[in-house]
């Protein structure tokens, strides 16, 4: 199906509208519906910055976007094209894998290896119909790379999810940025694109029920749902920009093509990146398990140093809106150079090395 390139953004704002609605809706009927159901309790084995019992069933009302959003591309793109698509079967699977098994944690606190096997399944699937990083064209490096990155980053959406809104401002910025992306670059009318709008809604409409103090968190069924999507739309939209967006045709399968599509995640995700390495080597530094729950992450030192908890959300989102940016001028740049990798890397290191000596002074008393 063709659609004017006028229509596009009128398209996506009646979507991202719907969905907003349609989120707020669920989350609200969520919230009154939670008194025992997804409540963690103030015990539990997680370790939150927000000690305070609230309903953990954000996720669900993402995944019951995407699922109805999903569903209802049939009826815009040829049914029976769509629905054999390997591709598009790849990411409702592994999708809802990832929304499962955060919903199994989220009730029944599964043991990490359970985690991490259906993170490596998540992985597979996706290789196996299609979605993969290219990598300098050896199928090796790209299933090597593509595994670690959907399952390091489901892992550090997760563990950004520790104070109210961060993760969830963070994920609408990405999401922003694609939306911007495929927009005004013609590749708008695509399933993957035209799903991240509605997740967007969705996402903005959860945020009024989990911007601090908040009413509710997303879970583990929101946040590795939320991985998921974001490592999907990282693949197709980051790592792989030049050759999906047709940007600079002279530039695909090449040395500067792979530098490009690293560099763009390295600024659009940024803020999950930075906090997940820097939360590591902090812990690996201190003798502990970079695996065991803490009160250590960017944020926390942020809170410490004086920063309340609706400016840190507001940080973040500005710095990954600031990555954002930056990754989209690599993306459309045609005229690539060392010089203007240097110069692109300032920021990302920048941020890090920000980020990272806040949590190494001392904590204010």
């Amino acid at each position: 199906m063709q659609i004017n390139k006028e229509n596009n953004t009128l398209l996506a704002l009646i979507l991202f509208s719907g969905a907003l609605i349609f989120s707020s809706i669920i989350n609200n009927l969520l919230l009154h519906f939670s008194k025992n159901l997804g409540t963690r309790k103030k015990d539990g084995l997680q370790i939150r910055w927000n000690s305070t019992s609230k309903p953990a069933l954000g996720g669900i009302s993402f995944y019951f976007i995407f699922l109805i959003s999903f569903i209802s591309m049939m009826f815009v793109f040829d049914k029976n094209n769509y629905f054999t698509a390997i591709n598009n079967l790849g990411i409702l699977a592994t999708l809802s894998i990832a929304f499962l098994m955060g919903l199994a944690d989220d009730a029944y606190d599964t043991k990490p290896l359970i985690k991490f096997l259906a993170q490596f399944m998540c992985a597979i699937i996706l290789i196996l119909t299609g979605t993969k990083i290219n990598c300098f064209g050896n199928e090796l490096c790209s299933y090597t790379i593509t595994i670690l990155w959907i399952i390091g980053l489901m892992n550090s959406i997760n563990m950004l999810d520790n104070m109210d809104a961060i993760t969830s401002i963070v994920a609408a910025g990405i999401m922003l940025f694609i939306s911007i992306l495929t927009l005004t670059n013609e590749h708008f009318f695509a399933p993957i694109s035209i799903l991240t709008i509605a997740m967007l809604g969705s996402i903005i409409g959860f945020l009024f029920f989990n911007w601090y103090p908040s009413k509710m968190f997303m879970g583990d069924t929101g946040s590795q749902f939320l991985g998921a999507f974001l490592a999907i739309i990282g693949i197709n939209y980051c790592w792989n920009a030049t050759v999906l967006m047709n940007i600079d045709i002279t530039l695909l399968n090449s040395w500067q093509n792979q530098i490009k599509g690293f560099l763009v995640v390295i600024c659009v995700f940024i803020m999950p990146l930075s906090d997940t390495f820097i939360v590591v080597i902090n812990r690996m530094l201190s003798g502990k398990s970079p695996f065991i729950g803490g009160k250590d992450h960017t944020t926390h030192h942020l809170f410490y140093k004086g920063l309340s908890e609706k400016k840190i959300a507001v940080l973040f989102l500005i710095l990954t809106l600031i990555g954002s940016y930056i990754g989209y001028l690599i993306i459309i740049d045609k005229q690539w150079s060392v010089i203007k990798f240097l110069l692109f890397s300032i920021y990302p290191i920048s941020v890090f090395t920000f980020l990272f000596s806040v949590t190494r002074k001392k904590r204010i008393t």
